[in-house]
């Protein structure tokens, strides 16, 4: 299908399609308004025969991937759609010497009429816009994204789970595919979106979680790269996490690195904290992500009559708090049952560990997310 870095053909790809058993070949026709977006999508239907039942938070490879390239003018290509596989790189790529590159994350859900969700795709167009900044990098259109989004979502709609059993996780990246040797942005870049149907991020689901505070090591700090989803972020928060999980914890929540005092968030999920009817958040000043999950959730806690604050939070309001949770893409919404600091562990009572805002607040999202509630919001993308 692609050979000596050259792309497929869409004669190549829809000849691979109708040679796949079981599946039905649907070709939409699209008028863009940038030259750059693709023409059609590429819809498979039926529905893989997997254990959706333990569906897990893990890699399921699924048909197809979406790449396109970007060179120094600064423009990227029309995209295409692939068989999802390794992808070639030069072992001088900037990504691979530099550390150039961001991610995203965002779900697909279907309904119960067989239909697909998207859910606040723009968002993340957005942010990896923003990221992209930051880490000098060009970024496709929010257009060419969420076309890109919707094409590849279309082509492995079979993965989608069946409503209630899960979701399709979907992972954009950018890297600095372009070979480099001295440190200087990457000549060329490439886009890419390959997708996994999942369950829960956490095994114990929606079900409490336990965190322990990090006091040695830190996640981010100002002036730095802690505010956009680039991909050293994340590296450098598996030793702490390795070491919370030997010792029986969920996951690490980390603190700011000039005080040593003040709530961050956790290795890949924003932290909330419930005192009264109120509910305060850590600020997004630099160094926390600008998670859309926590922005959706602020914004639904808001209608809800509740009072949200984003401000500097203290451990020590964090250890007096009436209920405490974290917010993600993969999460949604997940209760903390626990938190240990400095040796002192202080557990928040709910119903068997789950806090009563934070149940209310997941299904209020996951409805919408899943079509199951009448979307005031104007956040979802619907893929018939």
């Amino acid at each position: 299908m692609a050979h000596n870095g050259c792309f497929a053909s869409t004669d190549q790809i829809q000849n691979h399609i109708y040679s796949m058993p079981s599946l039905q070949y649907k070709a939409h026709s699209k008028v863009g308004c940038q030259a750059s977006l693709a023409t059609k999508y590429m819809e498979t239907s039926e529905i893989v025969d997997l254990d959706w039942e333990n569906l897990g938070f893990g890699l399921v490879h699924t048909d197809f991937m979406y790449v396109a390239k970007c060179g120094p003018d600064g423009n990227f290509s029309k995209g295409e759609m692939l068989p999802f596989g390794p992808i070639a790189l030069s072992p001088s790529a900037g990504v691979l010497n530099y550390g150039q590159g961001l991610f995203e994350g965002l779900k697909a859900y279907r309904k119960t009429d067989g239909s697909v969700l998207l859910f606040r795709p723009e968002e993340n167009a957005i942010r990896m816009r923003d990221g992209s900044d930051r880490m000098c990098m060009p970024a496709p259109t929010v257009e060419q994204f969420v076309d890109a989004v919707k094409q590849t979502v279309l082509a492995n709609k079979r993965w989608v789970p069946p409503t209630g059993k899960g979701s399709l996780y979907i992972r954009p990246l950018l890297i600095g595919s372009g070979e480099i040797l001295g440190l200087a942005p990457a000549p060329e870049y490439t886009f890419i979106i390959y997708v996994s149907p999942v369950g829960n991020y956490f095994k114990e689901g929606l079900a409490p979680i336990n965190l322990v505070v990090e006091d040695n090591f830190h996640r981010a700090a100002p002036g730095g790269t802690g505010g956009v989803k680039t991909i050293g972020n994340y590296a450098s928060v598996l030793k702490a996490q390795k070491i919370a999980k030997q010792k029986g914890y969920s996951d690490v929540l980390y603190l700011d690195a000039v005080h040593n005092k003040y709530l961050e968030e956790v290795s890949s999920c924003n932290i909330f904290v419930v005192k009264g009817n109120t509910i305060s958040t850590p600020a997004i000043e630099g160094t926390i992500l600008p998670g859309i999950t926590r922005k959706s959730i602020i914004e639904v806690a808001q209608s809800k009559g509740f009072k949200v604050e984003e401000r500097p939070v203290s451990v020590d309001e964090l250890l007096d708090a009436d209920e405490v949770f974290c917010t993600g893409t993969a999460v949604v919404v997940s209760p903390v049952g626990s938190i240990t600091y400095m040796g002192k562990r202080v557990e928040y009572k709910g119903n068997q560990g789950v806090g009563a805002l934070s149940q209310q607040l997941y299904t209020s999202l996951t409805s919408l997310q899943m079509g199951l509630a009448e979307d005031r919001m104007g956040w979802t993308v619907q893929l018939n």
